[in-house]
């Protein structure tokens, strides 16, 4: 690999069925990655509850495959996810009602995960898609030196601290803890700790990425942003007020570690680090917005291809600006 490579890792923010957005940012990055002019390697890719499923299938399909393979599994992973047949669609139409009167501010009935069979048959259906495409046992053998890191992010409910899976960390078990949402899945036990959705910590994992050595540090940071940062409008009913909530509150440790990195930046640019393993990260985003929290949990093929589509023209979008610039 030549030193002209553009070195660029990417976070991959969660947001339940909205990671779909993600699916297709990803898709036309490797569709159009070996095309470019300007030539990239990708260090490292990281994620958290969704994101999490979308950074694992691109880093398992590049890993054993190349972009094709990649593009394949998320491909294959987000048909089985999709709520396909008659069952999975009626029981998708239930939750999507129900989340849109629960976002009315409606006293609704909730049922503890861990007394409900339905939440532990839909985690146990998580875990078999993932391994149906992901062969968890070779991934300790794939994780060589040349090979981008892949850290998936969860909290330890019991420490009440951040935890990311790295590598040969990454087991089933580690990316369903990443995914497991207070109130709807139970915690995920992993060597006697319990685990909490990612979206609880690190949103996405970022520190990792970029606290490796300085020949594997990335020049720039690709940020695939589910929540949108900034929103013109003032909320004013119950439902905005709880979407604009859940916005912000998902973006408190992402503009954190984000604002490090800026500042880290400043620092190297100014003298004050001249260390070679210190080295700047240029940082991008690609976004998502207009969508309200209550279609997070919305399985209907037809929206999750639509979310996939436009993720596909937002990376366009984006590559095509950096032509431009």
């Amino acid at each position: 690999m030549g030193d002209d490579r553009t070195r660029v890792a990417i976070a991959c923010q969660g947001g339940g069925s909205h990671t779909a957005f993600t699916a297709g940012v990803l898709r036309e990055l490797l569709e159009q990655w070996p095309e470019r002019d300007e030539t990239f390697e990708l260090v490292g890719i990281s994620g958290s509850s969704g994101g999490a499923f979308n950074a694992l299938a691109v880093w398992y399909g590049a890993v054993v495959g190349d972009e094709s393979t990649a593009i394949e599994t998320l491909d294959a992973l987000w048909d089985d996810i999709a709520a396909s047949d008659p069952a999975d669609r009626l029981l998708n139409g239930w939750v999507r009602a129900y989340a849109r009167i629960a976002s009315t501010g409606v006293g609704l009935p909730e049922v503890n995960p861990r007394h409900s069979p339905a939440a532990r048959a839909g985690q146990r259906r998580l875990g078999r898609i993932l391994e149906r495409h992901v062969d968890f046992e070779a991934i300790p053998e794939l994780c060589v030196a040349e090979v981008p890191e892949l850290v998936v992010g969860a909290v330890d409910l019991n420490a009440g601290e951040f935890e990311t899976f790295v590598n040969e960390d990454v087991t089933v078990d580690a990316v369903l803890a990443s995914a497991a949402v207070p109130g709807l899945f139970e915690a995920v036990e992993i060597d006697g700790r319990h685990y909490w959705d990612g979206l609880l910590s690190q949103n996405p994992p970022v520190k990792d990425l970029v606290s490796v050595p300085g020949d594997r540090t990335p020049d720039e940071l690709w940020v695939i942003q589910i929540n949108p940062q900034v929103d013109p409008e003032r909320p004013s009913s119950l439902p905005e007020i709880a979407d604009r909530r859940n916005e912000l509150a998902g973006n408190i440790s992402l503009n954190n570690e984000l604002r490090t990195i800026e500042r880290v930046n400043e620092w190297i640019d100014g003298g004050y680090l001249e260390h070679p393993d210190y080295t700047t990260t240029a940082i991008e985003r690609i976004e998502l917005s207009g969508y309200d929290r209550t279609t997070k949990l919305d399985r209907d093929p037809a929206f999750l291809e639509a979310l996939v589509e436009e993720g596909e023209r937002r990376a366009a979008t984006f590559l095509e600006e950096r032509t431009d610039g």
